[in-house]
């Protein structure tokens, strides 16, 4: 009796083991869909907010910010040639803490006569901003994260997926790292092709950037710190705070640049 006891013991522990395995491979196999989803639908601005240095909050000044063809585009057919310093950003209008974000870029054109040397094919996300509703009416730059974004410029290096800081810090190798921006290690690119971009966050802890599938950049710990050209006190006083969500917004700093497949995955905290 004992002996077929065991036999059959030793049979259950083999079909468990084996069903086990196999249910290990088949999810190996088929792995678990990911819901990423759109935050531009490709026909209108509905659910984002606009924000241009001068113009109050909402309005859009001389259709900086168009929809054509699926495409989000920044334009400047209407400014007759004077940029004027109307830095803008356009805003999701929720927050966000964990999360993949990804979209499609490119420049296209030519820069507008009075954009700044710096600004020629030059752009960038905004991820971890202040919300919208609270910025100067004159204030440049959200305080944020920004993912810069620079086009080649026919010749020479100039990588893309870029880290600035308008008014914050983070933490590279373990060390506070207080310049506004370091270039990240991307390639090049030329040209008005499209580009992917890739950004992981997590909270206030990591943060990636990924350029057509590469990491390119980490770092850690956003937090506030460093100058702002608005509510300097205010700011001051919150030095150090670490930051832990945000919302995301796009910019128009006077070179035309077009987005596309603007979507986003919420991960656990």
């Amino acid at each position: 009796m004992i002996k077929n006891h065991v036999i059959t013991i030793v049979f259950i522990a083999t079909a468990i083991f084996f069903n086990c395995k196999s249910n290990k491979d088949q999810s190996l196999k088929t792995p678990q869909k990911e819901n990423w989803v759109k935050l531009f639908n490709g026909k209108d601005l509905k659910d984002w907010t606009i924000k241009i240095k001068g113009q109050p909050l909402g309005k859009n000044y001389k259709n900086t910010f168009v929809v054509d063809d699926g495409v989000l585009k920044v334009n400047y057919d209407e400014y007759n040639g004077s940029f004027n310093n109307s830095y803008g950003h356009i805003f999701y209008n929720k927050a966000f803490s964990s999360y993949k974000f990804r979209m499609q870029y490119r420049f296209i054109g030519e820069q507008i006569k009075d954009g700044a040397g710096w600004a020629t094919r030059n752009s960038g996300v905004m991820i971890h901003c202040e919300n919208p509703k609270k910025m100067g009416l004159n204030q440049n730059f959200p305080v944020s994260i920004e993912v810069q974004l620079l086009g080649g410029l026919g010749t020479g290096e100039r990588p893309t997926g870029n880290l600035c800081t308008p008014g914050t810090h983070v933490e590279m190798n373990g060390e506070l790292f207080t310049p506004h921006c370091i270039n990240s290690s991307s390639k090049t690119f030329h040209g008005d092709q499209w580009v992917n971009l890739e950004i992981e966050v997590r909270n206030d802890s990591i943060i990636k950037h990924f350029i057509n599938g590469e990491n390119v950049l980490t770092y850690s710990k956003p937090q506030i710190g460093g100058s702002i050209d608005y509510n300097e006190a205010f700011w001051k006083s919150k030095t150090g705070t670490p930051l832990k969500k945000g919302y995301i917004s796009l910019q128009s700093e006077s070179h035309p640049v077009e987005f596309k497949n603007i979507e986003i995955l919420e991960l656990q905290q």
